[in-house]
């Protein structure tokens, strides 16, 4: 076999295999995309009028959202109240939402507020973190920051990685409760490994003022730690 064509088919085999390592990697790397729920909308509508509050409240989400209907914010308020009313703690939260920004209802950050503390009071974490929010901002009620750590330890010791953070800033800082650099790191370390890039800097801020012995208790403590998913 002559030398130019031995040269050409090792070349041929080459690109073969590159090509190959190119599309297993693609196969094994790239997202599927996943098949979004086909909801029956008559059906969540007609549960909803039948007085279902979790059909009421997935009603205006989909309203809310546009999905698989028209997006109107007025209607999708009219369910997540009638949902709310019923005790629906994430419709309460979701009308919470809405007159926090004005869509299908007045901007109203007092009424925000009280349908915020409703689903807080019930567990709902997102709530839990949006009522606090709004203590330290001082946005439909009077700021106060002791009742806004209240709110934050409640969403944190559920999981929610931002309370953690922001209360782990409270506890650095000695703002709204007592100063504790143990509890800081351990708040900021369950943040940092949920991926509060935040979380991290003021970890390493915190820890130039620790001691060895704080730092393996804050350790410790992030280590032991297990959310509660219960209603305060």
């Amino acid at each position: 076999m002559k030398p130019l064509r031995i040269l050409v088919i090792l070349v041929v085999c080459l690109l073969g295999l590159v090509v190959a390592i190119v599309i297993a990697k693609r196969l094994g790397t790239e997202p599927v995309p996943e098949a979004r729920e086909v909801v029956n909308v008559e059906e969540v509508r007609s549960q909803a009028e039948n007085g279902s509050a979790e059909a009421q409240w997935k009603l205006g989400t989909l309203l809310t959202k546009g999905q698989d209907v028209e997006q109107d914010y007025a209607e999708a308020a009219k369910w997540h109240r009638k949902a709310a009313e019923q005790g629906h703690a994430a419709a309460q939260r979701s009308l919470a939402e809405l007159y926090e920004a004005g869509q299908g209802v007045p901007l109203d950050p007092a009424e925000a507020a009280r349908w915020f503390r409703q689903a807080a009071e019930q567990g709902d974490v997102v709530a839990q973190y949006s009522l606090a929010v709004l203590y330290v901002m001082g946005k439909g009620v009077e700021r106060d920051i002791a009742e806004a750590v209240k709110w934050y330890r409640h969403a944190a010791e559920q999981g929610d990685a931002l309370a953690q953070y922001n209360l782990g800033v409270r506890h650095s800082k000695g703002d709204g409760v007592a100063k504790d650099p143990v509890a800081a790191y351990q708040w900021f370390s369950l943040a940092v490994a949920q991926g509060i890039e935040d979380a991290v800097r003021a970890r390493e801020s915190l820890v130039r003022e620790m001691t060895s012995e704080q730092i393996a208790e804050g350790r410790r403590r992030a280590e032991a730690f297990v959310p509660n998913k219960s209603a305060p």
